[in-house]
């Protein structure tokens, strides 16, 4: 018999805005509803790490429910324009119930519908599944990593100008690329698939994860681009553009600052390659985990914008001020940089401390 856990989501108290937000949104699913939208969940996927020395196992379950129009989410239209994407509105305080490693667990939706969730299960490592369902809605599956306690090498990377071409804060752009531009005319950085490819032959269960500011409406389309151009599959952890408990705005920065040190902080067996670019903020954040963390990253490698680029992404042509470097346990990090994925295996080929990682 399956064991059954109730997990109920907590609310902080909520700055106006979110209030706001809130109310709108409950307003506009009400009256969606009597429309005949129905509600639907998208399911995101997952990570975990395995039982071990008397700990249990645990997964991360992400989803999100959503009012959705009829036929929507019924197929993949990797054509779509990247407004289709956010077309629904959100369910939160619905009980969703989750069917992983033998064991059932109720959880709640929070605010903008989201389901972020820790739950203990046995669950061997490398990939499975968890099976989510909400009432009128038809049962999906959230793909799990499970990462092993022997496993020891992560790779976490950045998306926006790092894997994918994009250019994304500059306001025009960030519109253009988000809401107007079909999924499949999306472009890879050169080489970058050929450098994760590089560190998985030599560490074949190293465990990648993909961390961006974009909004989690893009995932689905994120996942197909990562998938059809060489990319291997791991977790997408993105953000909300909505109102956040505390503010108006949310910061991206500060988005990746909390990612890093979850992840760190959840899977402390692992040594991490740190992936990004220099148009925004990667080296300096990339920088304070080094400094504070030393024995948990194994290198950093930098993308290097081209001019153009760097004027696209924050309007100047030269990258912003680097992070600062002085005495201190972080210089122990290696770094690399070049302007592609291929410049950047071929610096790990040329360093002793890249080649023991390609050893």
């Amino acid at each position: 018999m399956p064991v059954t856990s109730t997990t109920r989501a907590t609310e902080p108290v909520l700055h106006r805005a979110a209030r706001v937000e809130d109310a709108l949104n409950r307003t506009l699913a009400r009256l969606l509803h009597r429309r005949g939208w129905r509600p639907r969940i998208i399911a995101y996927t997952g990570y975990g790490s395995s039982a071990a020395d008397g700990s249990a196992g645990w997964v991360r379950v992400l989803a999100r429910v959503l009012l959705s129009p009829p036929g929507v989410g019924d197929r993949e239209d990797t054509g779509t324009r990247g407004w289709r994407h956010f077309v629904a509105a959100k369910l939160g305080g619905v009980p969703v119930p989750v069917d992983v490693g033998g064991r059932r667990h109720v959880v709640e939706s929070g605010r903008g519908g989201y389901v972020d969730a820790v739950l203990e299960v046995d669950a061997p490592p490398g990939w499975t599944t968890a099976r989510l369902c909400v009432a009128q809605a038809d049962q999906v599956e959230a793909p799990l990593r499970v990462v092993g306690r022997d496993e020891r090498l992560g790779v976490i990377s950045d998306i926006d100008d790092t894997v994918l071409i994009t250019a994304l804060p500059r306001p025009l752009l960030a519109f253009w690329n988000t809401f107007v531009r079909p999924e499949e005319s999306r472009q890879p950085v050169p080489g970058m698939a050929d450098l994760y490819r590089t560190l998985l032959r030599h560490h074949p269960d190293a465990f990648v994860v993909y961390v961006s500011t974009g909004a989690w409406n893009l995932a689905p389309a994120l996942t197909r681009f990562l998938h059809r151009r060489g990319f291997p599959a791991g977790p997408l952890l993105m953000t909300d553009w909505g109102p956040t408990p505390d503010g108006w705005f949310r910061s991206g920065q500060q988005h990746k600052r909390t990612t890093l040190r979850r992840l760190v902080d959840d899977l402390p067996q692992l040594r991490w390659v740190l992936v990004g670019d220099d148009g925004q903020h990667d080296p300096q954040l990339y920088d304070e985990i080094a400094w504070a963390r030393p024995a948990e990253v194994r290198l950093v490698a930098i993308r290097q914008l081209a001019v153009t680029e760097q004027v696209l992404t924050h309007g100047t042509p030269l990258p912003l001020p680097g992070p600062p470097r002085g005495a201190g346990s972080g210089r122990r990090v290696p770094w690399v940089h070049a302007p592609d994925g291929h410049g950047l295996v071929n610096e790990l080929r040329t360093r002793a401390d890249g080649d023991d990682l390609l050893r």
